[in-house]
Protein backbone atom coordinates (compact mmCIF):
# COMPACT_ATOMS: atom_id res chain seq x y z
CA UNK A 1 0.00 0.00 0.00
CA UNK A 2 1.06 3.60 -0.60
CA UNK A 3 2.31 5.50 2.45
CA UNK A 4 -0.17 7.95 3.94
CA UNK A 5 0.96 11.44 5.05
CA UNK A 6 1.12 11.98 8.80
CA UNK A 7 -1.90 14.04 9.85
CA UNK A 8 -1.85 13.79 13.65
CA UNK A 9 0.81 13.49 16.29
CA UNK A 10 2.52 10.25 17.32
CA UNK A 11 4.89 9.56 20.20
CA UNK A 12 7.50 6.83 19.85
CA UNK A 13 10.23 5.83 22.30
CA UNK A 14 13.64 4.77 20.98
CA UNK A 15 16.48 3.21 22.98
CA UNK A 16 19.81 4.61 21.79
CA UNK A 17 20.66 2.99 24.41
CA UNK A 18 19.14 5.68 26.61
CA UNK A 19 15.44 6.27 26.07
CA UNK A 20 14.57 9.06 23.66
CA UNK A 21 11.02 10.15 22.87
CA UNK A 22 10.27 11.09 19.28
CA UNK A 23 7.20 13.21 18.60
CA UNK A 24 5.99 13.05 15.01
CA UNK A 25 3.95 16.01 13.76
CA UNK A 26 2.43 15.97 10.28
CA UNK A 27 2.98 18.86 7.89
CA UNK A 28 -0.65 19.89 8.12
CA UNK A 29 -0.09 20.41 11.86
CA UNK A 30 2.39 23.23 11.05
CA UNK A 31 0.31 25.92 12.80
CA UNK A 32 0.71 24.15 16.17
CA UNK A 33 4.37 23.10 15.78
CA UNK A 34 5.65 26.10 17.84
CA UNK A 35 3.84 24.82 20.93
CA UNK A 36 6.30 21.88 20.96
CA UNK A 37 9.55 23.79 20.30
CA UNK A 38 10.48 24.38 23.94
CA UNK A 39 10.70 20.63 24.66
CA UNK A 40 12.70 19.85 21.52
CA UNK A 41 16.36 18.80 21.89
CA UNK A 42 16.88 17.74 18.26
CA UNK A 43 14.79 18.22 15.13
CA UNK A 44 14.21 15.79 12.28
CA UNK A 45 12.57 17.52 9.30
CA UNK A 46 11.26 15.06 6.73
CA UNK A 47 10.84 16.11 3.09
CA UNK A 48 8.95 14.01 0.54
CA UNK A 49 11.60 13.78 -2.19
CA UNK A 50 9.07 12.19 -4.55
CA UNK A 51 6.78 15.22 -4.55
CA UNK A 52 8.41 18.21 -6.27
CA UNK A 53 5.14 20.17 -6.10
CA UNK A 54 5.58 20.41 -2.32
CA UNK A 55 9.13 21.78 -2.43
CA UNK A 56 8.22 25.45 -1.95
CA UNK A 57 5.79 24.87 0.93
CA UNK A 58 8.23 22.46 2.61
CA UNK A 59 11.04 24.98 2.23
CA UNK A 60 8.91 27.74 3.78
CA UNK A 61 8.05 25.44 6.70
CA UNK A 62 11.72 24.56 7.20
CA UNK A 63 12.76 28.23 7.17
CA UNK A 64 10.02 29.02 9.67
CA UNK A 65 11.22 26.25 11.99
CA UNK A 66 14.87 27.31 11.70
CA UNK A 67 14.02 30.92 12.54
CA UNK A 68 12.10 30.02 15.72
CA UNK A 69 13.97 31.35 18.77
CA UNK A 70 13.55 28.19 20.95
CA UNK A 71 15.22 26.12 18.19
CA UNK A 72 18.14 28.51 17.55
CA UNK A 73 20.78 26.01 18.71
CA UNK A 74 18.94 22.69 18.29
CA UNK A 75 20.73 20.26 15.92
CA UNK A 76 18.66 19.64 12.77
CA UNK A 77 18.54 16.57 10.54
CA UNK A 78 16.81 17.14 7.20
CA UNK A 79 15.66 13.84 5.71
CA UNK A 80 14.93 13.60 2.00
CA UNK A 81 12.58 10.62 2.21
CA UNK A 82 11.06 8.34 -0.44
CA UNK A 83 14.24 8.16 -2.50
CA UNK A 84 13.04 4.68 -3.53
CA UNK A 85 10.11 6.15 -5.52
CA UNK A 86 10.86 6.64 -9.21
CA UNK A 87 10.45 10.32 -9.98
CA UNK A 88 12.17 12.85 -12.17
CA UNK A 89 13.62 14.82 -9.25
CA UNK A 90 16.90 13.46 -7.93
CA UNK A 91 17.84 14.15 -4.30
CA UNK A 92 20.59 16.44 -5.64
CA UNK A 93 17.95 18.42 -7.55
CA UNK A 94 15.73 18.55 -4.46
CA UNK A 95 18.62 19.95 -2.39
CA UNK A 96 19.25 22.50 -5.13
CA UNK A 97 15.60 23.56 -5.27
CA UNK A 98 15.57 23.85 -1.48
CA UNK A 99 18.75 25.96 -1.70
CA UNK A 100 20.07 23.80 1.12
CA UNK A 101 23.59 25.25 0.89
CA UNK A 102 22.20 28.75 1.49
CA UNK A 103 20.00 27.48 4.32
CA UNK A 104 22.90 25.67 5.98
CA UNK A 105 25.22 28.67 5.71
CA UNK A 106 22.64 31.09 7.17
CA UNK A 107 21.21 28.86 9.90
CA UNK A 108 22.27 29.21 13.54
CA UNK A 109 21.80 25.46 14.03
CA UNK A 110 24.04 22.64 12.83
CA UNK A 111 22.21 21.01 9.91
CA UNK A 112 22.82 17.53 8.55
CA UNK A 113 21.12 16.07 5.47
CA UNK A 114 20.42 12.42 4.77
CA UNK A 115 18.53 10.55 2.09
CA UNK A 116 16.14 7.88 3.33
CA UNK A 117 13.45 5.45 2.35
CA UNK A 118 11.11 4.61 5.19
CA UNK A 119 9.65 1.90 2.95
CA UNK A 120 12.84 -0.10 2.30
CA UNK A 121 14.96 1.14 5.23
CA UNK A 122 17.64 2.95 3.24
CA UNK A 123 19.41 5.49 5.45
CA UNK A 124 17.60 4.59 8.67
CA UNK A 125 20.77 3.23 10.32
CA UNK A 126 22.41 6.59 9.53
CA UNK A 127 19.49 8.40 11.20
CA UNK A 128 19.92 6.32 14.37
CA UNK A 129 23.69 6.91 14.30
CA UNK A 130 23.09 10.69 13.97
CA UNK A 131 20.66 10.62 16.90
CA UNK A 132 23.12 8.69 19.08
CA UNK A 133 25.96 11.07 18.25
CA UNK A 134 23.84 14.20 18.63
CA UNK A 135 22.20 13.15 21.87
CA UNK A 136 25.53 12.20 23.41
CA UNK A 137 25.36 8.41 23.51
CA UNK A 138 28.79 6.78 23.29
CA UNK A 139 27.99 4.20 20.57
Amino acid sequence: PAPVPQVGTNLTDLRLPRKVTVRELGGCMGPIWPSYYSECSTLLFVVDASNPTQVSSSCIQLLSVLSAAPLASVPVLVLFNKIDVPCYMSPVEMKSLFRMQDIVSCATQPITMLETSARDGTGLADVLQWLRATLGDPH
